[in-house]
């Protein structure tokens, strides 16, 4: 092929590699919020809240209604106290020992934030995008990229189902399958020290990462010197991962070893495969979704049979793919079930596997795209996101974040396009919420207006900010907060209006509404 050529395919791939780079960046940016952060990835819900470590009471924490938490919220409470030490870990987290073991993530979420409480928590829930870049410019030069074949392959593991669920709830599995991706790079570039070194970490992230040793062992393989070289490697880089566990058990006491996650071989896989089936007659509603889960349980499928359709036990990959699809299948009930369920997460080293050995060998197209088929559950993750309950309005300054809820009196929060409203009878609250404490007095600009001209007052407590008259027509007013007693972070503001309501129409339904708020901003 010629350069002009070559040059033009490569100009092309990386436009490509861009553009989903930037669809990545729209999905996952779409949870960002100006009070919460990417904290809605963490899925902290009103138990965690209540019971867990006092920094998510005192930092801005997206919080979830009802009985909803995920295993993130465990290591977003880590990373406040990485070496241990919080008191509460033992009453709050959900089998303290078995999360502690899995450090890393929540080690480096502290380290970024420079150990600052106010920035732990929203670091650790964006800790994921930027592993899901590095994983994404390391597989690119891993594979390599250099044709169609290799692009779908290369995305295919970018939006797995695997990767992005692992965003979605900040989750430690992206992190582990990027470190033992660059830990198989380097051993392929003969830096076999610092490739035990970056697999060993892998292992502080999530200890099913250290299947990938197989990777970095060395042949000749009927060598007695060879596997004893061979167990050396293994033990290195079990090392710091025992260690770690030593002290977890002096901090936490016994860990839980996660065997209950196991099953005789192949019945976890066959059980997945009848429940996804037996789905369809289940949930006729969720019928979008159970696809989705059987499309990526053909693709890890897939995958595994790719591997195991030829031995190449010369090759490193191979044997990752191969102790994986051991992995495969012994795996239980507790990691196959749900939509798609852990299972994705947990074999993310074996798509990563096979993309490298599809695109190496030049696997046919249907092998690539039968192995990608979890990218519908992939991008599924992030479709919906969640709203923050009777959030009015929020945002960002130089003085900190804010949030506006719509509290009593209000019938409910409208919108309709842009703009966002809501009425109430003569009497509505706002609550502000500050990211920071203020210092003095906070400037709050409330949009109000009245059913009819009325006048109306503004009060803090039993303190008048504002008294005055309401048009019909919106207008923005300005009134000096006083910083909350105690030195708390909460405001709540009272809106009301003089004379009676007007019903809004003469059905037995209808509202009595007197004044209405479009819009909040605090200065």
């Amino acid at each position: 092929m010629s350069d002009p050529v070559q040059r033009s395919r490569r100009g092309w791939l990386r436009a490509a590699g861009w553009v989903a780079v930037a669809v990545f960046a729209v999905l996952a940016g779409r949870f960002w919020h100006p009070y919460y952060g990417f904290t809605r990835f963490v899925q902290l819900d009103e138990h965690d809240h209540r019971s867990g470590v006092a920094e998510l009471r005192e930092y801005p924490v997206f919080v979830y209604a009802g009985y909803s938490g995920y295993d993130g919220a465990a290591y977003t409470q880590l990373a406040f106290h990485p070496d241990l030490s919080a008191p509460e870990y033992r009453t709050a987290l959900d089998n303290f020992s078995y999360r502690a073991r899995r450090i890393l993530g929540s080690a480096l979420a502290w380290a970024l934030a420079g150990g600052d409480p106010a920035r732990i928590a929203g670091t650790y829930a964006a800790l994921n995008l930027g592993v899901w870049a590095a994983l994404a410019l390391l597989l690119w030069r891993v594979l390599p990229v250099t044709d169609a074949r290799s692009f779908a392959a290369w995305a295919g593991v970018l939006f797995s189902a695997g990767a992005l669920h692992a965003v979605r709830l900040a989750l430690t599995d992206l992190l582990a399958v990027t470190l033992a991706t660059a830990a198989l790079a380097l051993g392929e570039r003969g830096r076999g020290r610092g490739a035990l070194g970056v697999l060993a970490a892998a292992g502080l992230a999530r200890e099913t990462a250290l299947t990938a040793v197989v990777g970095l062992w060395r042949g000749p393989w009927r060598s007695l010197p060879a596997w004893a070289a061979n167990g050396l490697r293994a033990a290195a880089v079990a090392v710091p991962l025992g260690l770690w566990m030593l002290y977890v058990r002096t901090k936490a006491g016994p860990a839980d070893q996660g065997l209950a996650n196991l099953a005789w071989p192949v019945l976890g896989w066959i059980e997945k495969g009848g429940a996804i089936l037996a789905d369809y007659a289940r949930q006729p509603d969720f019928r979008w979704l159970n696809t989705t889960t059987l499309l990526a349980y053909v693709a890890l499928t897939a995958q595994a049979v790719y591997v195991l359709k030829r031995i190449r036990w010369a090759d490193g990959w191979w044997r990752v793919g191969l102790a994986n699809t051991a992995l495969m299948a012994w795996l239980g009930t507790a990691v196959w079930e749900g939509h798609p369920g852990a299972a994705t997460r947990v074999l993310l080293p074996l798509a990563v596997a096979f993309a490298v050995l599809a695109v190496r060998e030049r696997a046919g197209w249907a092998w690539v795209l039968a192995g990608g088929l979890s990218v519908f559950s992939g991008v599924e993750a992030l479709r919906h996101v969640p709203p923050a309950e009777r959030e009015f309005a929020a945002g960002r300054g130089a003085h900190g974040a804010w949030m506006a809820r719509a509290e009593a009196g209000w019938y409910g929060i409208e919108r309709a396009g842009n703009a966002t409203w809501a009425w109430a009878g003569t009497t509505g609250r706002v609550e502000l919420e500050l990211g920071a404490r203020p210092e003095g007095a906070v400037r709050v600009r409330l949009k109000l207006r009245a059913i009819a001209a009325r006048d109306a007052e503004i009060r803090q407590g039993e303190r008048v900010l504002w008294r005055g008259r309401l048009a019909e027509r919106p207008e923005w007013i300005e009134v000096e907060v006083a910083p909350p007693a105690g030195g708390g972070r909460r405001v709540v503001l009272e809106v009301e209006i003089a004379g009676a309501p007007v019903r809004e129409h003469a059905g037995r339904e209808a509202r009595a509404l007197g004044v209405a708020i479009y819009g909040v901003e605090v200065r």
